[in-house]
């Protein structure tokens, strides 16, 4: 499994905005792709950050997500609100309560 970060920074103003792009995007885009497990999205109380968390079944499975037509397309779209990071690679430490 891998996993996938992204860091947005936003304007407080749009963190709504942002999130609303984002969970439509899962909602309709993310989860129809092969090797897609799961998303969280975590927001900063300050409104300044939003944080994608997201596990694929392999690296080749994140890559073409990232050059699937549809999420081309949609890049500019959230860019136009957001700076993004992004960091992937391998969970080497959990730890549970």
């Amino acid at each position: 499994m891998t996993t996938l970060i992204n860091s947005l920074t936003v304007d407080p103003a749009n963190q709504s905005r942002v999130l609303d792009m984002l969970r439509d995007n899962i909602q309709t885009v993310i989860h129809t792709l092969d090797g897609w497990i799961a998303t969280d999205l975590i927001a900063s109380a300050d409104g300044t950050r939003v944080v994608i968390h997201s596990q694929w079944r392999d690296p080749a499975a994140v890559a073409a997500m990232r050059t699937d037509p549809r999420m081309v397309a949609y890049y500019p779209k959230l860019a136009a609100f957001a700076t993004i990071d992004s960091i992937m690679g391998d969970v080497v430490h959990a730890a549970e309560a």
